[in-house]
């Protein structure tokens, strides 16, 4: 038993320090001025319900949202300080899954854009938004957990939990610039949460308008299972510890990004578990290699190293999930 319990506080004691290599939250009168940005989204359905997202004030008169929210409703609005505002116009980014709302007169100061293409694994971040629907702005804190190259720029997953009413939701660095905006994950009790970049937010900007919110294009996300990227493609075969199909996704993942962390974990992952160790191990020094602070790797290897083997590297570090469908928040 102590000699189990040491091993576990080892394990903790990994975790915690390289949490505290981050830099310290922002402080709370730049989470307040963030907040003034920030503003809910309402659309009316075709069958006549309400749903609920989030955005952010991106320049003057243009709010950002994840299209999804949008996608063939018959009316949208946003609120601010108790009162309505109805767009003008509508930039549509709908592959992307990023929306720019332009309206007429709209007195709230844009945030600052920053970027996506520098984060830096376990770097905090926080998002500001309405999950859930409550009446003001609710502040989430995390970290970056890992960046996946697509489609010249960088999704963001992070830890910073988000559920329904959150997607369009501005996600910062600490000195306040928008890095991404929340907008899907995988269900269950310990979810996969992803962002898509700013640099997406940008180019929309100078794009045509349009008015119609009608759409038959689908997100990225929402492709056939076989069509998603592969580090969507990898979530179900690693929490349900089907290594043989983890593995065969995760050396098409390697073969196709040879410097991408993230795939050499996976593969590295489902190799140990096959009993292909020398392999394994490899891959593991080739993602840390690639991202230093990389704490899954590190976990990994603290519990090979103990004796442990990997049992409960999937579960410390991501969580655990029967059920790996995508789902918009």
């Amino acid at each position: 038993m102590i000699i189990m319990m040491n091993k576990c506080y080892s394990v903790f004691l990994l975790l915690f320090t390289l949490s505290m290599a981050t830099s310290a939250e922002p402080n709370h009168e730049l989470t307040y001025q963030l907040k003034a940005s920030v503003v809910k989204v309402h659309v009316t359905t075709k069958t006549g319900g309400h749903g609920v997202g989030s955005g952010v004030v991106v320049d003057k008169d243009l709010v950002a949202t994840n299209c999804h929210v949008l996608a063939n409703a018959t009316g949208v609005n946003i609120t601010k300080y108790g009162d309505s505002f109805a767009p003008v116009g509508l930039r549509a980014d709908w592959k992307h899954d990023v929306c720019l709302l332009r309206f007429q007169y709209l007195d709230i100061k844009p945030v600052e854009l920053g970027d996506s293409k520098h984060l830096q694994y376990e770097q905090e971040i926080f998002s500001i938004g309405f999950p859930g629907g409550p009446p003001k702005p609710q502040v989430i804190y995390g970290n970056v957990k890992a960046v996946y190259p697509y489609e010249d720029s960088m999704i963001v997953r992070t830890d910073a939990a988000f559920v329904m009413g959150a997607s369009g939701s501005p996600v910062f660095d600490t000195q306040g610039r928008l890095i991404a905006l929340n907008t899907f994950k995988s269900p269950g009790r310990s979810a996969y949460f992803y962002n898509v970049p700013v640099e997406w937010v940008k180019a929309l900007m100078d794009k045509p308008e349009t008015t119609s919110l009608q759409t038959e294009v689908s997100p990225f996300w929402d492709a056939p299972e076989n069509a998603r990227p592969y580090f969507m493609q990898v979530v179900g075969p690693y929490q349900n510890q089907d290594w043989q199909a983890l593995e065969k996704i995760s050396e098409a993942w390697v073969n196709s990004e040879p410097s991408n962390a993230e795939a050499h974990y996976y593969l590295a992952y489902a190799q140990y578990n096959l009993d292909k160790k020398s392999t394994a191990m490899m891959h593991f020094e080739a993602a840390l290699k690639l991202q230093p602070n990389h704490v899954a790797t590190r976990m990994a290897q603290t519990l090979i190293k103990q004796g442990d083997g990997l049992s409960l590297a999937a579960k410390d570090a991501h969580g655990c999930t029967a059920d790996h469908n995508t789902q918009g928040c």
